[in-house]
């Protein structure tokens, strides 16, 4: 029999375009034989079922929506949210106490990972290189840019520390651009995240978990024709995405071995993608994503195609399938 799959999408974040399009992605790759695919959409405006161009409400205490009179209820969720209320844990938490699988690790976990400072400090005690860095998290304290230029250098990157991937971030080269760079990541998240520049060549590798396996994906290295890989150069083509990356395959092994130790170790589930920057011979980790891009010019799909041993319809199905299991 076929199961109902919410694949949700949408959010409250300026991520949420992003995660329209990965809606369309995963809705078009889940096998049709196997399953009744149904796209909700969560936003400020309300939750919404999308069939066709009908929008039918969410019932919010049990996840369930009337179409046809009669009432539909889930088997599982697919999240595709990028940014909150899908990729922080306050989903995760509700589909929790509703008993309803999803995709995605749960409450706890996301909401590690979407604390990038925090997130990096745990990978740190834990034996792997990150960035130094140092957060923020009172927009209305003054700032001591001179401390922060002596603690991190020149150039440095400012983030939102607790938002996605794409938005608010700014590479500052001189010490007067540092207060309008932490203005406008604040404008994105309620905490702000300065890293120190690293040298290197950036990399980023995917996993996701099969029959208690680790499946690792081929390696995308990522050229940037912009400052560095943001928005435009993410989904407006401003660079090359190479795939499989171009380094030594000792290298390629150490990255997706520490790509699989940080899934085992922080307990994560489904896609998952880390990202790198190379240092010489030595990989930091630049971001853990939880909810990766899954749109077409987003890079998990690209490294799928490249993968030998299955297609992104075979993934997508095998996360689901995992996420039904007794013990996910």
């Amino acid at each position: 029999m076929k199961k109902n799959i919410a694949i949700v999408a949408g959010g409250y974040s300026s991520e949420l375009e992003v995660s329209l399009k990965s809606v369309e992605t995963v809705f078009q790759h889940l096998p049709e034989e196997k399953y009744h695919k149904f796209v909700v959409i969560v936003n400020s405006q309300g939750w919404n079922v999308r069939v066709n161009e009908a929008l039918f409400p969410i019932n919010k205490n049990d996840f369930s929506f009337e179409m046809d009179g009669k009432t539909h209820f889930f088997d599982c969720v697919y999240l595709t949210i990028h940014g909150t209320p899908g990729e922080d844990g306050k989903l995760q938490g509700y589909f929790d106490m509703l008993g309803i699988p999803y995709n995605s690790c749960n409450s706890k976990t996301s909401a590690l990972t979407f604390d990038k400072w925090l997130c990096n400090q745990v990978l740190a005690n834990n034996g792997i290189h990150v960035s130094k860095s140092v957060l923020i998290n009172d927009r209305s304290a003054m700032f001591n840019t001179k401390e922060i230029v002596a603690e991190l250098g020149l150039p440095c990157f400012v983030k939102p520390n607790d938002g996605g991937s794409s938005f608010g971030i700014s590479k500052v080269k001189e010490e007067m651009q540092l207060i309008p760079a932490i203005n406008r990541a604040f404008a994105e998240g309620n905490e702000v995240m300065i890293e120190a520049f690293m040298e290197g060549k950036e990399v980023t590798c995917a996993c996701y978990k099969s029959d208690k396996e680790i499946i690792a994906l081929p390696l995308i290295e990522i050229v940037s024709e912009n400052e560095f890989f943001d928005y435009e150069a993410k989904y407006e083509g401003k660079s090359q995405e190479i795939c499989p990356a171009r380094i030594p395959d000792e290298q390629r092994d150490r990255v997706q071995e520490i790509t699989k130790k940080i899934y085992s170790l922080l307990g994560l589930k489904g896609i998952i993608r880390v990202d790198f920057m190379l240092v010489g011979n030595e990989p930091f980790v630049i971001e853990v994503n939880t909810a990766p891009g899954m749109s077409a010019a987003s890079l998990v799909p690209q490294m799928v195609e490249k993968y030998e041993h299955a297609n992104l319809s075979q993934v997508l199905h095998t996360v689901v399938q995992e996420s039904m299991k007794p013990e996910y």
